[in-house]
């Protein structure tokens, strides 16, 4: 064998050996995305759709994100926006409701928490609740005492298993408000993400605990489709700015689901209504309403 045949073999094995490495890498890398990647990759603006006009016609700012799941698909307006974090508000009552059931610091939807007798700006708030009117009345107070009964370790501890946001719930002191002025962030994505696992049970929480919530977030249901929901108001008191409204959920109708998040701007007492005309003007476009 001659030097120069010697020599191109060595080429030849050297080149190989490196696209070996190359396809391994780029296969990998691939893996892992698909892995971390919880909603479709594609981002499908419905031709003929301008849900920009609802936002506009209702004079409001913001965006909604809806993930079309059979179709494997995304219908959104404003995507900067909707990859932007923002405190969840009372959106956090859903995840709420999984640890307190889940670590059993009240038993079920029905078991009743005692009112403290200090009136709050809700007049429906002020009286007993059990944890479907508290869920349905977005009651702050309630929530409070299961956030306190969960204690901080516990509480970070699920949020952090769960992946939740930006998994930062604050100091002990923040036990009690982090979701509405803390430290805690989430994106109308993530949401989703969120949503998406909560419905097929994806969720480091036990079935029943999983059921329960799901029924009480029951907002909506016809004998054509069931929308379960959480509103949210970023703001409610009057030190905390910006101001801004969710509207989170998910509607199943037939065989299909579609996950939405609608995130706006509130500025005064009309917009907080505006969260659900939105979402509902939307899926009317998309004639699913």
């Amino acid at each position: 064998m001659t030097r120069i045949v010697r020599l191109a073999i060595i080429v030849l094995v050297v080149l190989s050996c490196t696209v070996l490495i190359l396809f391994e890498t780029i296969q990998s890398a691939s893996t892992q995305s698909k892995s971390a990647i919880e909603l479709p990759v594609s981002t499908d603006i419905a031709e003929n759709i301008d849900f920009g006009r609802h936002f506009r016609e209702l004079g409001v700012e913001g965006a909604i994100l809806i993930d079309d799941l059979n179709r494997d698909r995304i219908v959104q307006y404003n995507p900067q926006r909707n990859a932007t974090a923002f405190l969840p508000a009372s959106t956090f009552k859903i995840f709420n409701s999984l640890i307190a059931l889940e670590t059993r610091v009240i038993s079920d939807e029905i078991a009743v928490l005692t009112w403290d007798g200090i009136p709050r700006k809700i007049p429906e708030w002020n009286r007993d609740l059990n944890m479907r009117q508290a869920f349905k009345l977005s009651a702050f107070w309630f929530y409070q005492v299961l956030a306190r009964r969960v204690g901080h370790e516990q509480m970070q501890k699920w949020v952090t298993q769960a992946k939740y946001g930006n998994q930062k719930i604050g100091s002990k002191d923040d036990i009690d408000k982090f979701w509405l002025e803390g430290e805690l962030r989430i994106t109308p994505q993530e949401q989703i993400q969120f949503l998406r696992r909560l419905y097929n049970n994806d969720l480091p929480f036990s079935k029943r605990s999983l059921s329960i919530v799901k029924d009480i977030m029951v907002m909506e249901q016809t004998p054509d489709y069931t929308i379960r929901g959480k509103t949210g108001w970023v703001g409610f008191a009057d030190n905390v700015t910006p101001k801004i409204g969710w509207y989170v959920g998910y509607l199943e109708k037939g065989k299909n689901v579609y996950f939405f998040a609608t995130n706006i701007d509130i500025h005064n007492q009309k917009d907080p209504s505006a969260r659900m005309e939105l979402t509902r003007r939307c899926f009317k476009d998309l004639a699913v309403l």
